[in-house]
Formats: C-alpha cells, sequence, structure tokens
C-alpha cells in the first residue's frame, strides 16, 4: 500500500531528525560489532538511515525508533553479507555473527568493546571477560545491558523468540560472572555462598 503521499517531506524529515538521528551513535557501534571495519559500520549505518527514510512511512511515530533502527540495519547487514556470500538462501543471524568469529579468530583480529560501546565505562577485565564471550552471547549482553532493550525487542531485532533471548541472557551473564570470579576477589569481593559455618 503506498502511504508515501501521506506524509509531507518536511514531516518525515521532522521525524527523522527527532526520533532517529539521535541513535546514530548506538548504531555506528552496533554495525561495528557485526562488521569489525570502521568504514562497514559507516556505510551500513548510512544504508539504515536512507532505508528508515525511505519507509518512515511505516514507522508508528512515537514508538521505538531505536528497536526499528536496529532492526533495519541487522537486515541490511544480513542482505549485504548474503550478496557478498551469493548465498540465494535465507541467512540466519547466528550463522553470520560465528561466521565473523572465526574469521576474526584467524585473523588475531580483537574487538576492543571497551572502546568501542562504552567508553570510559567499564575495566579492561570487564572488557576482555566479555570478548571472549561466544558472539551469540556478547550479542544479547550488548543489546540487554548496554542498549537496555527488552526481551520483546531484542527478539524482534534478533528473529528469535523471546524465551531463547530470556535463556541465552540468563547463560551469557552466568558465563560472564564465572569469568569475572577472580577480578572480583582481587579487588576484595567474597563469595559466601554455601559457607553458612562461616555466618
Amino acid at each position: 500500500m503506498e502511504n508515501g503521499n501521506s506524509i509531507s517531506r518536511e514531516k518525515k524529515i521532522e521525524i527523522f531528525e527527532r526520533e532517529f538521528l539521535p541513535h546514530i551513535e548506538a548504531l555506528k557501534t552496533f554495525a561495528f560489532y557485526l562488521t569489525y571495519d570502521e568504514d562497514e559500520a559507516n556505510d551500513l549505518v548510512q544504508d539504515t538511515y536512507l532505508k528508515a527514510f525511505r519507509f518512515i512511512e511505516k514507522y508508528d511515530k512515537g514508538t521505538n525508533a531505536k528497536a526499528w533502527l536496529f532492526k533495519i540495519l541487522k537486515n541490511a547487514y544480513i542482505n549485504d553479507y548474503r550478496k557478498k556470500s551469493k548465498q540465494p538462501d535465507k541467512v540466519d543471524f547466528e550463522e553470520v555473527i560465528n561466521y565473523h568469529e572465526s574469521e576474526d579468530l584467524a585473523q588475531n583480529r580483537y574487538f576492543d568493546l571497551q572502546e568501542q560501546i562504552v567508553e570510559n565505562m567499564m575495566g579492561d577485565e570487564i572488557t576482555r571477560a566479555l570478548n571472549s564471550l561466544p558472539s551469540e552471547f556478547r550479542t544479547v549482553i550488548l543489546l540487554a545491558d548496554i542498549e537496555n532493550f527488552s526481551y520483546k525487542e531484542m527478539a524482534k531485532i534478533l528473529d528469535i523468540p523471546v524465551g531463547t533471548v530470556r535463556s541465552r541472557l540468563f547463560r551469557a551473564r552466568n558465563m560472564l560472572k564465572e569469568l569475572l570470579k577472580k577480578y572480583a576477589f582481587s579487588l576484595g569481593y567474597k563469595d559466601y555462598r554455601g559457607r553458612k559455618e562461616e555466618e
């Protein structure tokens, strides 16, 4: 259905600037996380904004613009990956992430989550722990704990059921907790679980 004429260009620009542009840094971060390349990430963000403007009449004004943009970006990335790999079949998002993970290991590339996502918010130990997580778990932590998306929003962005989002995030946080145990102890934190006799 063609609704394009129902919104004036001026109104589109107003919506675009007010609701879409404030999320540009978050989109750049997520795009870099997917591509591991600054130029590709910038191209992906530009493509996302072009698509968002083109299909702005499909956006429900006042709803979660950030989640809508993340979904467009993720789909644009998958479509680009599909073109590059010449795969006519549907590409699974996690296969795309795992593809980049194995490629990065082969080339010994290191993604510094601290610099790209949460500058000056986390220590090196936390950054290293996050980077060591498998990509599907790192992704849910990025979306939930850094970008503050709800389970429902994450399910839409990643095209997986809400239950899968919940279980994956639970597992990711537990993995991170295990990785950070030694670091926590070095800072003076103690684990009193299972030590009732000391209470």
